[in-house]
């Protein structure tokens, strides 16, 4: 951690890192946000936050903003920038957390299948710490750790039964309720906004479904272990977002006047949101933030829905309240790709846990935004356009949520992933600088 340049540029950016439990960890005996504060006195004038999604350590976080940042600084919009926000001194910041969802970071290189009884043995300690079954001490948490242990050992007889043995049904059912998961619907916080947990129903369709994605097996016996690790980072990312880099942003609005500007990508859109929110999307900022983009976003399409089309007494969005108490002064924007594999396929996959009907014109119960975009906003709020080249003129206004069609541009991956990861090219860039302006 600390201020990384990225290889072969003299590009600079301020890289600060949370645990599992939302707390920042120490740089050399010393908090990194301190240092970005105090940075921020050397007349910055904008603040551009970037958030991955499932990159579970520190170098494949390097990785990632190294491109992105890269691309976002060598593109022809930097020279506009001084023209729009005067004396134009540019603080990049990468936000990293922990996250592995469904225990393969990269998923692009098509090993989403079920482990062999091989490797079954060292589940048991990954998905211990993956789902948050050590304490601070360094104990095993039995809540946690004993119905794991079922599951692993029951993996270890035959990892790809025919169907899901009781008893490791009833162990599935444990650990959901150790992990403290939401089953509450589309209304909920990203980590509840599913039905009830049925692990009979998780593994018959995970597995029946997953033998038609180009012959991936979603994990046999272990299928429903990933899709509660992908919901436990789920909650995470919402965690660490609305606690220790909420509190953060606010330091930061308070203490500077520079804009500040926020980019997630995947399961990061959840993180980013959550900053901007705060405790139940509901916490007052000091000051709104200037523009917010989501790319490939892994959350629900509906999450910033001001009418879910539901027969429900609350048909409000988890994080609707950032657009309704106005926290982003600029534009909202979203990307989506047909070809996105993570967030068309993985996500509904792993949403379905009993059942998901088709509700609303066109318009599925469990889907991302990375496929769909932000629905359930009147189109005088929204409007979905396609992605433009980068010399496109988007004239986005402050205020306003756009749904950008990537699909021309975030083509490139392999694996039951796609194209997911595929986001550092010029025209994502060119998206993120026309948020920016726009805001002011």
């Amino acid at each position: 951690m600390g201020f990384e340049t990225i290889p072969d540029t003299q590009i600079q950016y301020g890289l600060i890192s949370y645990d599992s439990d939302g707390k920042e960890r120490l740089e050399g005996g010393k908090l990194m946000s301190a240092a970005l504060l105090q940075k921020l006195k050397n007349n910055i004038t904008n603040v551009f936050f970037f958030c991955h999604g499932w990159q579970g350590d520190i170098p494949s976080a390097k990785h990632q903003f190294g491109a992105w940042i890269k691309g976002f600084d060598q593109s022809a919009d930097k020279a506009k920038a001084a023209s729009i926000f005067p004396g134009f001194n540019p603080l990049y910041i990468g936000l990293h957390w922990p996250s592995l969802p469904f225990g393969n970071e990269a998923l692009g290189d098509g090993s989403f299948a079920a482990e062999s009884t091989e490797s079954v043995g060292d589940l048991f300690s990954d998905y211990l710490e993956r789902l948050g079954g050590i304490d601070d001490a360094g104990v095993e948490l039995s809540a946690i750790a004993n119905p794991l242990k079922v599951i692993v050992d029951a993996a270890k007889t035959n990892v790809a039964p025919e169907e899901l043995p009781p008893h490791v049904r009833q162990a599935y059912l444990d650990l959901n309720a150790a992990l403290g998961l939401g089953s509450e619907g589309v209304t909920a916080p990203p980590d509840a906004d599913r039905g009830e947990f049925d692990p009979d129903f998780v593994f018959e369709e995970i597995n029946n479904e997953g033998a038609s994605f180009a012959g991936f097996n979603l994990g046999g016996l272990l299928g429903p272990l990933r899709t509660l690790s992908y919901w436990n980072m789920k909650k995470r990312a919402r965690q660490i977002g609305e606690n220790g880099m909420h509190l953060f942003l606010k330091d930061m609005l308070q203490t500077s006047s520079a804009h500040v500007h926020l980019m997630g990508h995947s399961f990061g859109t959840i993180v980013v949101s959550s900053m901007v929110g705060g405790p139940k999307a509901q916490a007052p900022l000091p000051r709104p933030v200037d523009s917010v983009v989501l790319v490939q976003g892994a959350v629900s399409l509906w999450t910033y829905s001001a009418a879910i089309p539901l027969q429900v007494a609350n048909r409000k969005g988890y994080f609707s309240p950032i657009l309704n108490q106005n926290k982003i002064q600029g534009p909202l924007v979203t990307t989506r790709s047909k070809f996105d594999g993570a967030v068309g396929i993985l996500y509904p996959l792993a949403s379905k846990v009993n059942g998901s009907p088709d509700f609303a014109p066109g318009l599925p119960e469990f889907g991302g935004i990375g496929t769909f975009g932000i629905q359930g906003l009147p189109d005088t709020q929204k409007q979905d356009m396609k992605m433009l080249a980068a010399q496109g003129n988007y004239a986005f206004a402050p205020g306003k949520v756009y749904n950008l069609d990537g699909s021309e541009f975030i083509t490139k991956g392999g694996g039951i992933s796609g194209a997911h990861s595929d986001i550092a090219g010029p025209e994502v860039a060119h998206a993120i600088w026309a948020a920016a302006f726009a805001s002011v």
